[in-house]
């Protein structure tokens, strides 16, 4: 059974494969905090800049793209800043545990991945997996949480061959 559900509103994800990029970086995510991939969903969605901006306007009030959003089922926030949050059990194949919604945007995307001098590919699993991160209760909002989500990303980023994305800061607002 597939970890992530993904959705293609714009052909050019389906093009790029975002389907398998989107289960490759969601069980990433899960190992490399200790969970298995399987008992639990995610959903993205592969759209555009314009419907990004709609998202973003409608749900953060702001009506500018963005390069990825997430929607979390449940608040899974830390107790405390500079905490890990505490971590989900897993449902059962019948039965997954959902752990919420990632939107992404090709053209935002692909301006990033060209202004930073990243392969695509490594660009859009960095944004997955900080999404996924979101999902889990993860944020950047205190520079604590920040250090402590932007290592989680790097040591699963690693272990999928992709390099430290942080090398040179290329700060993330979804």
């Amino acid at each position: 059974m597939d970890l992530v559900e993904t959705v293609i509103e714009d052909a050019r994800w389906e093009t790029f494969g975002l389907a398998a990029l989107a289960e490759r970086a969601g069980r990433a995510a899960l190992a490399g905090l200790g969970l298995s991939g399987t008992g639990f969903a995610i959903s993205v969605l592969g759209c555009d800049d314009a419907r990004i901006a709609a998202l973003n306007a409608d749900f953060r009030d702001k009506p500018v793209p963005t390069n990825v959003l997430s929607w979390p089922s449940e608040d899974r926030a830390a107790a405390q800043i500079g905490a890990a949050p505490d971590l989900p059990e897993p449902g059962d194949a019948e039965d997954p545990v959902e752990l919420g919604d990632i939107a992404i945007a090709w053209e935002t995307c692909t301006r990033e991945a060209e202004a930073q001098g990243k392969p695509m590919a490594d660009h859009v699993t960095h944004l997955l997996v900080h999404g996924i991160l979101h999902l889990l209760g993860y944020d950047h909002v205190e520079d604590v949480d920040a250090a402590l989500m932007e290592a989680l990303e790097v040591r699963i980023l690693a272990s999928l061959g992709v390099s430290d994305p942080y090398w040179e800061s290329h700060p993330l607002d979804g």
